[in-house]
């Protein structure tokens, strides 16, 4: 298993707060033949899926969130049992929708995978104010022109929309924890116009902020 498989990083403070937990782990930590038992073609054939990201959606959401929250906070082998828990749990979700386009690429080569690590990792801890291009171009190693035709060319969007889709996800668990009114909730979550706010999580979520809480908020 890679260094630091599970880690909770905060993006907020208070009840308010934004929380990112991210599970990292090899395909192979548990063994070169694990994946090929029969018992567990399900999960392997959930691996093989995810390579372009999978978004779980239907009812069985929250228990996948709540095991992931269990994992952060598990001790020793705990974490092995649920990482299993979350995996099944991914694998028989109602419905999944596919993040990445058909030409994502995911097979980088390892210094490009520091380089998307640290790009990733730095973008996480600081959308909530403004990064530069020559600032996020800085934690990659590269002039800030290159950086435009690497980020874009390995995950076939600008890096501008990148940061917007982790701004309005850090606005959909807001808005999904009720505790801040949406103006509010437009600059906790990293943009400085609410006319932008409204119209980047419009095109994104495909539903206006408002209408979005109302499908998760029972009044």
């Amino acid at each position: 298993m890679p260094q630091g498989p599970f880690a909770k990083r905060p993006c907020g403070d208070g009840k308010a707060s934004a929380d990112v937990s991210v599970v990292h782990f090899t395909e192979d930590f548990w063994g070169a033949q694990f994946l090929s038992l029969p018992e567990n073609k399900g999960i392997k054939n959930l691996l093989n899926r995810a390579r372009r990201g999978l978004q779980p959606i239907g009812a069985g959401v929250p228990k996948i969130g709540e095991l992931v929250e269990q994992i952060t906070r598990a001790e020793g082998s705990r974490k092995i049992i649920l990482l299993m828990e979350v995996l099944i749990a991914i694998a028989a979700a109602e419905e999944t929708k596919v993040l990445a386009s058909l030409g994502f690429q995911h097979n980088f080569q390892e210094s490009e995978k520091d380089r998307i690590n640290a790009i990733y990792n730095y973008s996480i801890e600081n959308f909530k104010k403004k990064i530069t291009l020559e600032e996020i171009a800085s934690v990659a190693n590269i002039s800030p022109n290159s950086f435009c035709k690497f980020f874009k060319s390995r995950s076939k969007k600008t890096y501008s929309r990148f940061i917007n889709e982790i701004r309005v996800g850090s606005a959909c668990k807001l808005l999904i924890n009720n505790q801040m009114n949406v103006k509010e909730i437009c600059y906790e979550s990293g943009f400085y116009n609410f006319a932008s706010f409204h119209k980047y999580f419009k095109e994104i979520t495909g539903k206006s902020p408002l209408s979005y809480q109302k499908c998760y908020v029972k009044k």
